[in-house]
């Protein structure tokens, strides 16, 4: 039985709910803070969602990277994989993933704490999350905290009003990309989800169907992704075969123009990022759509670099050749330079 702890108004805690639905493992879900998961250990760092898995000596540890446990996941338990079998594909997912973690989430923390409306919602909302039962005065007093320090924190996704209209017209040109890919293939990967399709799947959880601004925006622009998220929720239900996947000769162009919005956004800003960290220099500045784009540096997002560096290096020289053709004049390529 897999134990996690997580709450509704997180991206990633829905991102692997939906994943532990399709492959059908077991799993008991703990509410944060409802007292749950007393007696459990603590990650080095407090995010969530939390898995907790247990050591040779039975002792639970717990784990907080989706990516990571997503493939733990996969090396552990068999069948319904979300990872292609194609190295290419697999390369491509891999990416399509991170981008989303990664870069989809400043939309949605933006969206969440920088305009009024949506951080006075999520802020009296995401409270009652955490204790349903609690006096409301208490609600009312967590509610004042926590939407003040998630504003504070918007630094570090990098919303600021210097970047604000670049992750907005980020958003909607990938609302406009995905409904554009959907109107001929139910997943970013084929007939199939692959983990790419889970890891957008969490961020609009909260983007298309629950802050406000962000959430219109998809009802009046992107109505199929909309209905797509709630398709997502649970696809327990579905049945794939290994040809539901794309094949790498019919990767279609809608999956490719995505690749063009990654190197458009994306790609400099992770590569500004890296090179800042490597510098040890504490913020990053660059163009994005020859705009300012400036935020704290931040560690993780430059380990992405190098990850998603050492799955390229990977592959066999036939792969790399295929990605190459697919990145080259994307933007894409300037990610796989060492």
């Amino acid at each position: 039985m897999i134990l996690l702890k997580g709450l509704p108004g997180s991206p990633y805690t829905r991102k692997m709910l939906s994943l532990l639905r399709y492959r059908r493992l077991p799993y008991r879900y703990l509410h944060a803070r409802h007292g749950e998961t007393r007696g459990l250990p603590q990650p080095k760092v407090n995010l969530i969602p939390v898995f907790y898995f247990q050591d040779d000596d039975g002792k639970f540890e717990a784990h907080i990277d989706s990516t990571h446990i997503l493939r733990r996941l996969e090396n552990e338990h068999a069948g319904r994989s979300v990872i292609p079998d194609s190295p290419v594909l697999r390369f491509l997912d891999y990416l399509l993933e991170d981008y989303a973690d990664e870069w989809l989430t400043k939309a949605m923390f933006h969206y969440r704490w920088h305009f009024e409306a949506d951080a006075e919602m999520a802020a009296r909302i995401l409270p009652y999350w955490g204790d349903i039962t609690a006096p409301d005065k208490s609600l009312a007093e967590a509610s004042k905290q926590f939407g003040q320090r998630q504003i504070d924190r918007l630094y570090v996704v990098g919303s600021n009003a210097t970047t604000a209209p670049i992750i907005e017209a980020s958003y909607k040109r990938f609302l406009r990309l995905f409904t554009r890919h959907l109107e001929r293939h139910p997943f970013l990967m084929g007939k199939r989800p692959g983990a790419s399709d889970f890891a957008v799947f969490g961020q609009l959880t909260q983007l298309a169907q629950f802050d406000p601004t962000s959430s219109g925006i998809a009802l009046q622009q992107a109505p199929r992704v909309y209905s797509w998220v709630s398709l997502t929720e649970d696809l327990s239900g579905l049945e794939p075969e290994p040809q539901h996947w794309f094949p790498d000769a019919d990767v279609p162009q809608t999956l490719l123009a995505l690749l063009e919005e990654i190197g458009r956004t994306y790609v400099p800003v992770m590569l500004a990022n890296a090179a800042a960290f490597q510098a040890g220099e504490s913020k990053v500045e660059c163009l994005v759509d020859d705009k300012p784009w400036r935020q704290k540096t931040f560690p993780y997002q430059a380990h992405c670099v190098d990850w998603i560096r050492a799955e390229y290096d990977a592959l066999d020289s036939t792969a790399r050749s295929t990605i190459d053709a697919m990145f080259a004049g994307t933007g894409c390529e300037a990610l796989l330079i060492n």
